[in-house]
Formats: C-alpha cells, sequence, structure tokens
C-alpha cells in the first residue's frame, strides 16, 4: 500500500474509494410453493415422515455491479408410501460487488451470498411446513462456503491457493 492507503493505485480526488466492497442490497422471496397432495389422510399416518433435502445455488449479473444469489431448497417428506408434503423454495438476494477482483466474485455469490441468505430461508420453509399443518423443520445450518471450495476442488479449479492443497 502507498501514503494514500489504496493497494497502489493512483491518489484519489475528494475521498474517492477504490476499496473492494460487497454488501447486501435486497433480499426476498421469488417462489414459494406448499403441496400436501394427500390431506387430510397423511395426518392418520403414526409414523414421522421421512425427509429429504435439496439445495440448489445460482448466481447472475443483473446490474453493472449488483448480482443476484438463488437459494433453491426443495423438500421432499413421505409416510406410508405417500407424499406427506413437499416444500419449494427459491430465495433470493440482491448483491452490490465493488472494486471485486474477479476471481473472488464467484467465491463469494456462491459461498458467502448463501451463507447469509439461509437462516431466512430456512425460516420462510419451516413457517411454510408448519402452516401446512405439520411440525416446523429446522434445517441445520450449512457451510456454503466449504460446499463451494470442495466442488471447485472436484472441478480442478484454484482460488487464491485455497484450492487443491493438500
Amino acid at each position: 500500500m502507498d501514503s494514500q492507503d489504496n493497494l497502489g493505485n493512483e491518489p484519489l480526488a475528494n475521498g474517492a474509494d477504490t476499496g473492494p466492497a460487497a454488501g447486501l442490497i435486497s433480499q426476498y422471496v421469488k417462489d414459494l410453493s406448499f403441496e400436501n397432495p394427500n390431506a387430510p389422510a397423511v395426518y392418520q399416518e403414526p409414523n414421522p415422515p421421512e425427509i429429504n433435502v435439496q439445495f440448489d445455488i445460482g448466481a447472475a449479473q443483473v446490474g453493472e455491479e449488483v448480482h443476484e444469489v438463488t437459494l433453491k431448497i426443495e423438500v421432499r417428506a413421505t409416510t406410508g408410501g405417500k407424499t406427506a408434503f413437499i416444500a419449494e423454495l427459491s430465495y433470493a438476494g440482491l448483491f452490490g460487488l465493488r472494486n471485486v477482483p474477479a476471481e473472488h466474485v464467484q467465491p463469494f455469490l456462491l459461498g458467502e451470498g448463501p451463507r447469509l441468505l439461509f437462516p431466512f430461508a430456512r425460516r420462510v420453509v419451516a413457517d411454510a411446513i408448519r402452516d401446512g399443518g405439520f411440525p416446523p423443520l429446522l434445517l441445520e445450518p450449512i457451510d456454503f462456503n466449504a460446499l463451494f471450495l470442495q466442488q471447485a476442488q472436484a472441478q480442478g479449479v484454484s482460488f487464491g491457493g485455497e484450492v487443491g492443497q493438500a
């Protein structure tokens, strides 16, 4: 860094900022679906349902310095060979990224972005399932950064020396 504390760039006029910055602008439900196809018979079933949870993460640039991260959660519950319920949520957030090096954009959007959105998406899923007449499902916390690095390593991609080292 130089005396202007701007990572070697030219001195900045009027306090302009060239440091990297990332922030959550907004978050919202894009799509929410709850199906209870075998009601009321499913409530007579004595055994608790088997639960299957799937996640999917997507990111897209929607503006010059704005990206949308979408966290999709699908919960399927079966009991007695029948579907108890299906809950599907697409929960998204808009993230502003300024002066972030290109090699750090994808790790942020697919690792840190979902981590910030997850607690809110988790609550929406739990409320939808509870409102459908079932005990709320409290999803365990997920380390999205570790999952991103694991997936990148499996694809042979390296981010800042963190992936692919033994």
